[in-house]
Parts: structure tokens; sequence; C-alpha cells
């Protein structure tokens, strides 16, 4: 595991004996964004790229931003590619995060952490490449979309997506209705960023804490 350890706030911010809520700091998330909708919330999430403190937490947060394959070696380089598929509590990966969490991406031919079954492939170049914007999020299903209008709104921006498949838990339309949340157990993935979509992306990572 990498020495040099990236940790904030060792609190539980959930309360009780656990480890409150890990963003996963892998130098490949837009991870303060996410710090400041959990800090809107009244939670202090922690930072870290520390193996025992994130299979400690109650909840953890796995954010990405970037290309597929060099987050991967990002992963693989501090061992938190070992780590986060065998995670019991409740995990919540938030685009390119979600994305790694499927079997492969066509982006850098990259060979992802097989939590969910399905693979990751880019839009045509018949539709604007990446699709960067707000869009609707329907046929919600689980507890992550609690109490959620149906068509709610989220921001989003990506170019690859996860094909409609047996775990995912809502769609979204661009070119094609795609898969724009995953749940396997306590696994969950979105496509959006709900920490930039404003009330109802409080909502869902409320709900996510409250799982």
């Amino acid at each position: 595991m990498n020495n040099n350890t990236i940790t904030e706030q060792k609190h539980s911010p959930l309360g009780g004996a656990g480890g409150g809520l890990v963003i996963i700091n892998y130098g490949a998330g837009n991870i303060q964004s996410i710090k400041f909708a959990f800090k809107r919330l009244g939670i202090d999430a922690v930072l870290s790229d520390n193996a025992e403190e994130i299979k400690a937490a109650d909840k953890v947060i796995f954010p990405g931003v970037g290309e597929a394959s060099s987050a991967m070696a990002k992963l693989r380089a501090t061992g938190l590619d070992q780590v986060i598929p065998i995670l019991k509590q409740p995990v919540l990966g938030i685009c390119l995060g979600m994305q790694l969490m499927c079997k492969h991406s066509t982006e850098g031919d990259t060979t992802g952490l097989g939590i969910f079954d399905t693979d990751v492939i880019k839009f045509s170049n018949a539709v604007k490449v990446p699709q960067i914007g707000w869009n609707e999020i329907s046929n919600l299903e689980g507890p992550l979309f609690k109490g959620i209008p149906e068509n709610s709104h989220m921001y989003l921006v990506h170019s690859f997506y996860a094909p409609q498949c047996t775990e995912m838990i809502a769609t979204t339309h661009y070119e094609v209705d795609y898969a724009s949340a995953l749940q396997k157990d306590n696994f969950y993935g979105v496509q959006f960023h709900p920490e930039k979509s404003g009330k109802v992306g409080q909502e869902i990572l409320k709900n996510f804490v409250s799982l």
C-alpha cells in the first residue's frame, strides 16, 4: 500500500462506532466537489487511499474523472483494485468510478474491477461526444432513488456508457437508452454527478448515506 497515505478528518461523520464516510482518493477523482456536497448534508467525509481505513468505513464513495486506463493504473499502483471489489459496506461509484466497476471499457482497452457484469462502450459519431449537460434519469429502482421523481434531470459529462443490462436501476437516453445507474448487492454506481445536480442530486446522496 502507498506509504504516502492521504487522509483527512479521522472521525466518524455518520455517527456510531464505524469509520464514517470515506471518499477514495486515488488521484483520479473530482473529490473536492463531492466532499463539499456531503458537507452540505452535515457530513465531514474522509479522503483516503489507505486500505484499512477504507475497509473500516461505514460508507464508501468511489469517484472518477478522466481516462479509464490511467485511472485503473493508479488503482493498481496502490493495490486498491484488490480492495474495492471485496468491500462489504455500501459503495457508490460516480461517473468514471462506476465505469471502472464494470468488466471492461473500450476506453484504452481497460479491464475493470468486474463488480458489474457489463462492459463500457463509446457513443458513436452520430451524436456530440462527450455528452455534457443535463439529461433525464428514468425507470428508477431501489433505495438509492427513494422519493426521487421519474425523469429528474441530472448533470452528466461522459463519452462512454454502460449499455442496458440486468443490473441497471436507472436509464438515460442519449443516442440510445443506456444504464445511468447500476446496483449489485452493496455496490451502486451512477453515471451522472449527483454532487453537481442540485437538490435532486443531494437527495440521492442523502439516500446513499441512509442505506
